[in-house]
């Protein structure tokens, strides 16, 4: 189940990505763009597409904070129960750069969309039904299950790379949607910035895992 919703929500953020894309490619190559400007279409189109980019950062936005939080709860306790003083450098890390990122998009949001991010959008992210794009439910890598694992794990740095590699995965692929997809510069260099960040942390942990003798 919980795989299911992590696919249901990229699948939702890259249909918005690719309507996105489709609205604009018509709206270029459409051998009739004269008589639609005539009529009013394009700027109707260009509207349409502005209009989705917005809608995809407002998802973004509902979905990445509480994807960050659990990457800061699952730091907060390898701060704890890590073994290795690599893996609490990088979970300070993680919590540092995170918790800015958090902070960072909620202002945008309540600057952009007027209102706070409740804790029902963060979790639900349903803000694009009857705004012209697809409404994303994105089910959370750092769920109770796994969060059971990770506290219960005999060895805690082997199931934390485990866990915290494709939770990172997640966001890489979700900051690509974005980036793709977003008209704002802000969530652009974000996007980037995600990318980057989370990319070399994952090479890191991966050098890690077979450093340490866990690579089967």
């Amino acid at each position: 189940m919980k795989n299911q919703s992590i696919l249901y929500g990229v699948i939702g953020l890259l249909l918005g990505v690719v309507l996105t894309g489709y609205i604009a490619s018509s709206a270029v190559n459409t051998n009739n763009s004269g008589v639609m400007n005539m009529m009013g279409i394009g700027t109707k189109i260009a509207g349409s597409k502005n209009m989705m980019a917005a809608n995809i950062d407002r998802h973004f936005i509902e979905q990445m904070i509480p994807h960050h939080k659990d990457a800061i709860t699952m730091a907060k306790l390898a701060q704890t129960k890590a073994q290795r003083p690599e893996i609490k450098i990088l979970a300070e890390a993680i919590i540092k750069s995170q918790s800015k990122e958090i902070d960072q998009m909620k202002d945008w949001y309540k600057s952009w969309f007027g209102e706070e991010v409740s804790e029902d959008e963060e979790v639900m992210g349903d803000h694009g039904m009857g705004r012209g794009t697809v409404s994303i439910h994105m089910g959370m890598m750092g769920d109770e299950t796994d969060m059971t694992r990770l506290e219960q794990a005999e060895d805690f740095d082997k199931v934390f790379i485990e866990e915290m590699i494709p939770h990172h995965q997640m966001a890489v692929m979700m900051a690509t949607m974005l980036e793709r997809g977003t008209n704002r510069l802000e969530m652009k260099q974000l996007a980037k910035d995600i990318k980057e960040a989370q990319t070399k942390e994952i090479n890191q942990m991966r050098e890690w895992y077979k450093n340490w003798g866990y690579a089967k």
